[in-house]
């Protein structure tokens, strides 16, 4: 098997105009709960079946990755309970219209096991967020993601999809067909 070339991914925060391309950063708001619906708030596409909202806990999930999921029917939600630190691997997302469509970097598109067709993502184009305290990453629909990755032994993440997310829209692109392996540096 040929070696991985290790690509350091340097971690950022997560400020808003970063994390835009793949999604929103969410914090609280300053009002009791009267506040109306708008542009500060997650902007949700839960459509397409049943929301699922669960409490998740992750154990050793270091900061190193080689796979990158999306999910193309599904914005998702990701948070700490605890409001630790963790971080998270993300490209843009990459569906298409049809197969016939070809990245202008010469990639070819992949029809996903859902039905979808995506180009693969580029290695040069993942980068990593830090996300700190108590807010959480929407996700927009189709964003790759490697993560929630962490420095402690365990951490509890609630979680928003769809109810059958995992099973049937969890495509998954592997970076060691590419001969790579990412590691983050905090």
């Amino acid at each position: 098997m040929e070696e991985l070339r290790v690509v350091t991914l340097r971690a950022g925060g997560a400020p808003p105009e970063s994390v835009a391309p793949f999604g929103r950063v969410v914090a609280a708001s300053s009002g009791a709960g009267g506040d109306h619906f708008g542009p500060d708030d997650a902007q949700l596409d839960l459509s397409r079946g049943a929301p699922r909202f669960y409490i998740m806990r992750l154990e050793k999930r270091p900061l190193k990755f080689r796979t990158i999921t999306h999910h193309a029917s599904v914005t998702q939600c990701l948070g700490s309970i605890g409001g630790e630190d963790w971080y998270l691997g993300v490209a843009k997302p990459s569906i298409v219209d049809g197969a016939h469509e070809q990245g202008s970097d010469g990639r070819k598109p992949v029809q996903s096991r859902a039905g979808h067709c995506y180009l693969p993502p580029d290695p040069a184009e993942v980068c990593v967020f830090r996300v700190s305290g108590s807010k959480f990453l929407k996700l927009h629909i189709g964003t790759w993601h490697a993560g929630p990755l962490f420095k402690a032994d365990a951490v509890d993440f609630y979680n928003l999809e769809l109810s059958n997310t995992n099973i049937v829209d969890h495509t998954t692109h592997d970076f060691s067909k590419d001969g790579v392996t990412f590691v983050i540096e905090d």
